[in-house]
This record gives C-alpha cells, sequence and structure tokens, in this order.
C-alpha cells in the first residue's frame, strides 16, 4: 500500500513478502498524509524494504507484530524518515538474522521536516533482536520523547542520534524470560525480570500513553489485564 491523505487507518490486516529487492521501492506500506494509525496487524518479511514506513505527520502504531522472524531481510521494523508526532505502543517488534538493516526503529534519519512537533514515544513494547548487534531506536538530533518500560532483549545498543531522549524502566537484557523467544511468543514467563517493573507511563502531548490492549495473533486484540504494577514490554503477565 502507498500513499494516503488525510487519516490513513489500518487495523486487523496484514502484510507480507513485498518486493522484489529494489532499493527504495519494496516496503510493506508506505504512507504519507496527516495521520497514520496502524492497529492490531501483523506486518513482516518486506524484502529488503521496511515493514512500517510512515511520511504522515502523526503516526499512532498501536498493538501490532512486526517481524523479520527467521528469513526476512527487510531493512527497518518502522521507519518514520521526516518525524512528526509518533506513538508506538504495545507492539512486538522482531529484527531477524538476515536484516538488511541493522537499526530496528527509526525516526528522522531522512531529516526533521519544519511545521511538525518531533517528538516520538515508544511505551511497552517488546523488541527482539536476533541479528546479534545494531541499534534498537535511532532519533535524529532534534527529536525528544521518551522510551519508557520497553523490553530490549539481545545485543545492541538502545539508542543513539538523539540525547533528548528520556529513558525509563526499560529492561535491558539477553535473558527477558519470555515463554517462547524462538517461537516467537513474546509473553511473559512466571519467572520474567520484567514483571512488576515497570513505571506509570503517564501522558504525552494529549494522548495517553498506558498501553490498553495487547496484540492476539493473528491481527486480533485482547484488553490487557491490569494490577497495581505494570509489567515491562507489551504483555502483562496474567
Amino acid at each position: 500500500i502507498l500513499g494516503g491523505a488525510g487519516h490513513v487507518l489500518i487495523e486487523n490486516s496484514e502484510f507480507n513478502h513485498n518486493g522484489i529487492g529494489e532499493f527504495g521501492k519494496t516496503h510493506n506500506m508506505y504512507i504519507t498524509g496527516n495521520r497514520l494509525t496502524l492497529r492490531n496487524s501483523y506486518t513482516h518479511h518486506a524484502h529488503i524494504g521496511h515493514n512500517v514506513k510512515s511520511r504522515a505527520k502523526e503516526n499512532f502504531i498501536l498493538y501490532n507484530r512486526i517481524m523479520d522472524e527467521a528469513g526476512g531481510d527487510s531493512s527497518y521494523a518502522i521507519d518514520i524518515p521526516n518525524g512528526g508526532l509518533s506513538y508506538i505502543i504495545g507492539n512486538l517488534i522482531q529484527q531477524g538474522p538476515n536484516s538488511d538493516n541493522s537499526t530496528i526503529v527509526s525516526y528522522g534519519a531522512e531529516g526533521l521536516l519544519s511545521g511538525r512537533t518531533h517528538h516520538m514515544y515508544m511505551a511497552n513494547n517488546t523488541v527482539v533482536n536476533d541479528r546479534g548487534a545494531g541499534t534498537f531506536v535511532y532519533a535524529q538530533s532534534g527529536a525528544s520523547g521518551k522510551l519508557i518500560n520497553n523490553i530490549f532483549a539481545g545485543g545492541g545498543t538502545v539508542s543513539r542520534g538523539s540525547t533528548a531522549m528520556e529513558k525509563v524502566t526499560n529492561l535491558v537484557t539477553t535473558g527477558p524470560g519470555l515463554v517462547n523467544v524462538d517461537g516467537y511468543d513474546y509473553r511473559l514467563s512466571a519467572g520474567s525480570p520484567a514483571r512488576d517493573a515497570g513505571s506509570d507511563p503517564g501522558a504525552a502531548d494529549g494522548f495517553d500513553l498506558a498501553p490498553v490492549f495487547q496484540y492476539v495473533h493473528k491481527n486480533k486484540r485482547e484488553l490487557r489485564p491490569t494490577d497495581d504494577h505494570i509489567d515491562i514490554g507489551a504483555y502483562e503477565y496474567n
């Protein structure tokens, strides 16, 4: 899917294996316009391109499964090349061993456009790097925002670029205590260090960062359980 104007809504959908390997033209989705809302969807195995690419002024990427899995060779999992007000909440994000790019989430890499609010917020995502090295999040200098309650599992640097990204109660580890990492079941096990270890995400720029739902495979969601202490990552242990 290419293009868009106004508000583009994609939900409960699957995009996969798009592209013939032509650089810059093989993304699973490439959205422009004022706002992208992508939720409860499964986008995976883009060939050389990105699993999600958006030049929209605002982006709401909520409760999705965005992956290379074992054989994928996509570039970025999420690319927001020109910045804008962006919320990435409650997603399962994975970079495979054959990824074409060592950065998983990229924000503003092609320049922050004027007339936009360049804030990016990532809350309660589970991000797994099976490539062994690289960068979980890149944000262009001049951008700001918050990384809160995310699991960053596997080798690599948490963030690079902007020094104005606040980091709160993220779990950076090679042992996140997930049910089945190799099978992409990123629910928390009973002994996970992510349990009850999060902080209240609060709100930012008028939008509540607390996850309300959690992804259910395939292309669905369910209410996220709540208790006195929020867990880190895309799932609440239950």
